[in-house]
């Protein structure tokens, strides 16, 4: 309610904003690990309507307990928030002694369209469909899709649409049909109703088709995306997949493009397709970290929501939305899929609001609220930190929810690498009660270094800390050429203070703050001392004893900007 409240607020308030860029991209890609990966091959060939049934074939590298050749197999689970089973093989009602590869589901998940080998086709690889009664029935016997589909080339992999009125496909290997573009290209045919006949195969054009390998069509679910598997120059890697658009499923599709790193790699991708609700893209691969010969994996779709490009979603942002209501901005079109559906209107404002106040600056965040375990989990990034010594989850009596009780003896946090401060501008927040003068809250740690003659040590510094002459809050970042920076302002009062320091590498200038106001900041010019240690939390930067802090502290936050006065403030509240 507050969120949708703020949202009504901010369009009473808007007014013309900066534009800059908008599109969606993809999170980093992972392995569906076991028990759907295995030593051996899975290759990623549909996942049903419903999320609930990923169909897989064994290409290249079959699994144990297949019938001969390329199986397909499917896995399961009972809602889209489970993991799924392990896979079972569909047996000899789909498989054969033959190959028999990529299916593709109908929406309503009761006809399963595949390529085969097998006996009784027109070329080397053929179409065949399937039939069941219900989703939990058996699949009947294939029957052949017949002479117009399938040809005396090679009809390998497929894709039915939602509606079950075109039927796209492709050529498996150098056996192309005739009158295509290059080894194999993708077709589609179409009937007027699910009754019909399949109509005589359509090239889709040189838009999509290449001299070289193009197969494996997979649609996003609202049929303005096209995926597929090419060997046409310009990804990274000699097997990448590419995506055509559209504006609107009766217009042609443009021109093709590879799929960004991460997605695509130097090794091998293909087989893509994507989840009903256009968040989830699963694809095969051979890349390093894998299971087996080829891995299903998957990675999340993101609508880039951030509209004029400061990393802070905000009211500005949803004043650029509201500037461009009712028209085709691709900038602002956003949803209800993360490619937008052609028009900036109230589904792309849904997506906004559930995006709103993200702040992509904040690159690491502990907020200290486990019960039990050696780990501070960082809850946007990937800089989990390491407890040391006993120091103790408070569960409740924290600033925020918990907090992590140190002893001031031996108890203090460690996290890996994060920043170097002479590399750009940073922000470091935390919240903190008790200490006493001279203990430190955070610090980057002392490396040793090997240099021509012998190792040396590559100070860290304290980034937050209590003076040792009244408990003030003091910085000493890059004092050794630059001296320390200190306040006047005492944190060791055992009442609960929100602590931060701002390094502005523009300015060159360190600022400290302490509930929200700024309280000390240098005079002259500070920059350019490297470190390239991790981070304690309660220790400084050798763990001398004396600087071990006693007390708690809570929500520690990290930017890779310089936070403004006003977006400081609002950390206290």
């Amino acid at each position: 309610m507050k969120r949708i409240f703020s949202t009504v607020l901010v369009l009473v308030l808007c007014l013309t904003a900066e534009v800059v860029n908008a599109d969606f991209t993809f999170g980093e890609p992972t392995n569906l690990g076991p028990p759907v990966n295995s030593e051996d091959s899975e290759v990623f060939s549909t996942i049903s309507w419903d999320g609930l049934e990923l169909y897989l074939m064994d290409a290249h590298d079959p699994r144990p307990g297949g019938l001969g050749g390329w199986d397909i197999w499917v896995t399961k689970r009972t809602s889209a928030s489970e993991p799924w089973g392990t896979p079972i093989n569909l047996g000899p009602s789909i498989n054969s002694e033959s190959d028999d590869a990529k299916p593709s589901i109908s929406a309503d998940g009761l006809t399963l369209y595949f390529g085969s080998t097998r006996p009784g086709g027109h070329g080397g690889y053929d179409l065949w469909m399937s039939t069941r009664a219900t989703i939990t029935d058996d699949w009947s016997d294939p029957v052949n899709l017949g002479p117009t589909i399938n040809s005396s080339a090679d009809e390998a992999f497929s894709y039915i649409t939602k509606d079950g009125l075109e039927l796209y496909f492709s050529g498996y290997g150098v056996m192309g049909r005739p009158g295509g573009y290059g080894d194999a290209d993708i077709w589609v045919s179409t009937r007027a109703t699910t009754n019909d006949a399949w109509g005589e195969p359509v090239n889709l054009g040189e838009a999509v088709n290449s001299p070289q390998y193009d197969s494996c069509p997979y649609f996003s679910p609202d049929g303005l995306l096209l995926f597929f598997h090419s060997y046409q120059p310009g990804g990274p890697g000699l097997e990448n997949m590419w995506v055509s658009t559209r504006p609107s499923t009766s217009d042609a599709w443009g021109s093709a493009e590879p799929l960004p790193t991460p997605i695509n790699s130097t090794a091998n991708e293909g087989v893509a397709g994507i989840s009903a609700d256009g968040f989830t893209f699963y694809f095969a691969s051979d890349r390093a970290g894998g299971k087996g010969n080829f891995d299903i994996w998957q990675a999340p779709v993101i609508p880039i929501v951030d509209l004029n490009g400061d990393r802070v979603v905000d009211s500005t942002d949803i004043c650029i939305i509201v500037d461009h209501w009712g028209t085709d901005e691709p900038l602002c079109d956003i949803g209800p899929m993360p490619w937008g559906d052609g028009i900036v209107d109230g589904q792309d404002l849904i997506v906004l609001a559930e995006h709103l106040f993200e702040d992509y600056r904040l690159i690491a965040y502990w907020k200290l609220d486990e019960e039990a375990g050696d780990t501070a989990y960082d809850s946007i990034g990937e800089y989990d930190a390491t407890l040391h010594g006993e120091p103790t989850w408070q569960t409740t009596g924290g600033m925020i929810d918990g907090a992590l009780q140190l002893d001031g003896i031996d108890d203090f946090v460690e996290t890996n690498f994060i920043l170097n401060p002479a590399d750009s501008s940073f922000s470091v927040f935390a919240w903190l009660k008790g200490g006493v003068p001279g203990q430190v809250i955070i610090s980057q740690a002392d490396t040793t270094v090997d240099t021509p003659v012998g190792p040396s040590t590559n100070p860290g510094s304290t980034w937050l800390g209590a003076n040792p002459s009244d408990g003030s809050l003091m910085t000493g970042l890059m004092d050794i050429y630059f001296g320390p920076l200190e306040s006047e302002s005492v944190i060791t009062d055992s009442q609960w203070h929100h602590i931060g320091l701002v390094f502005d590498i523009i300015a060159m200038k360190r600022h400290l703050y302490v509930d929200g106001a700024e309280v000390v900041v240098d005079a002259g010019y500070v920059g350019g001392v490297q470190s390239s240690g991790g981070l304690y939390i309660g220790a400084g930067q050798n763990l001398s004893t004396d600087t071990f802090f006693s007390g708690l502290v809570d929500d520690v936050r990290i930017y890779d900007a310089a936070l403004t006065a006003e977006e400081i403030q609002s950390l206290t509240h």
